[in-house]
């Protein structure tokens, strides 16, 4: 008993509605959960008793009804990495709007935790995001005859996609450069499993023969500061008077380990990152750099797996969607002309 003999208020159940409206339970659980089942008349009719009492449904309730979970999962390869925080923005918020709820999960940049982690979480969510995924072509394509994905910054044939255009981004980084004057570049490459880094790596052949540029491929290095610091002592045993890094984070760490060898940048060498995490733009000098519309990746990649998991079960299958998305170079102060004579030696 509450303060004063009042009995406690208990939840209003489906029941109770039914009981407003005068039919059956099953009935209000249609109206709620397959209005297709119900006349308009009717689903308004228990829409309105279920307001004025109150009634709450009760999420796993609504789960067994629906045969959904109501909840998406996002696994990252490394959750502390700055580049992923707009794409889980992005996809928690779209997700939120479309009714579900996000699941947030750091693979750990490995293909065998990322395997575990799909097989381990599969019945708990409706449908995944993968971000940068490590596994094979084939092992994608069978996860996806058995829940809805979408992959993030990787193309596999059947399985849906939303890619970040960075080769243009890098392309455009080379004709910048060339402006300047610069004739031998170097690109420090991602890790070696990167679907991404081989793509900038392949369309930077045709941009460099054309515009008369020497480039170097180096590494692989892991997308991490103190692999870009590492990288930027073998980038001072070449002649390249500019880098392109293979993200912000690596350009950052590069760009303090120059300054500790007393290379100038950009007098004696331009750098350009890519990503524009937070940062890139108040380092020391501020970070030319691709920019990518990650955030908005991560809410183009949520409405597509949410039209994925509708159309799932249906006889023809959820489309195979593939968007790419448009990225471009943003001119900071770490790029400038070519040094006119040799890069002095640290």
């Amino acid at each position: 008993m509450t303060r004063g003999g009042a009995r406690p208020r208990t939840a209003v159940t489906i029941a109770d509605v039914a009981q407003a409206v005068g039919v059956a339970t099953s009935t209000v659980s249609r109206a709620l959960m397959q209005p297709g089942r119900v006349s308009d008349e009717m689903r308004q009719r228990v829409l309105a008793a279920a307001e004025e009492l109150g009634y709450q449904p009760n999420p796993h309730a609504r789960s067994l009804l629906s045969g959904r979970n109501h909840a998406v999962a996002l696994l990252v390869p490394d959750v502390t990495n700055p580049f992923y925080f707009g794409l889980i923005r992005g996809t928690q918020g779209q997700a939120k709007a479309r009714g579900y709820r996000q699941v947030l999960v750091d693979t750990e940049a490995s293909a065998s935790v990322e395997a575990a982690t799909i097989r381990d979480i599969a019945g708990s969510v409706d449908g995944l995001i993968l971000a940068a995924s490590k596994l094979s072509d084939a092992q994608l394509q069978e996860t996806y005859t058995r829940i809805p994905i979408v992959l993030v910054n990787r193309d596999v044939p059947e399985v849906p996609s939303v890619v970040l255009d960075t080769p243009m981004g890098f392309m455009q980084a080379v004709e910048h450069l060339a402006s300047f004057g610069h004739r031998s570049v170097v690109y420090i490459a991602g890790p070696s499993s990167s679907w991404t880094t081989r793509r900038r790596w392949r369309a930077l052949q045709p941009v460099t023969r054309r515009l008369g540029i020497t480039v170097q491929q180096l590494g692989p290095y892991s997308p991490t500061g103190e692999a870009g610091a590492a990288a930027a002592e073998a980038v001072l045993n070449t002649e390249a008077t500019a880098c392109l890094f293979f993200n912000d984070m690596q350009a950052i760490g590069a760009l303090r380990r120059f300054a500790e060898r007393g290379v100038r940048v950009p007098g004696d060498l331009s750098v350009v990152g890519s990503g524009d995490i937070y940062g890139a733009d108040f380092c020391n000098p501020t970070l030319t750099t691709v920019v990518t519309p990650i955030e908005d990746a991560g809410r183009v990649a949520t409405d597509i797996l949410v039209g994925a998991i509708e159309a799932f079960d249906s006889p023809a299958g959820p489309p195979r969607v593939h968007e790419v998305l448009p990225t471009h170079l943003t001119v900071r102060e770490s790029t400038g002309p070519a040094p006119t004579g040799r890069r002095p030696a640290p």
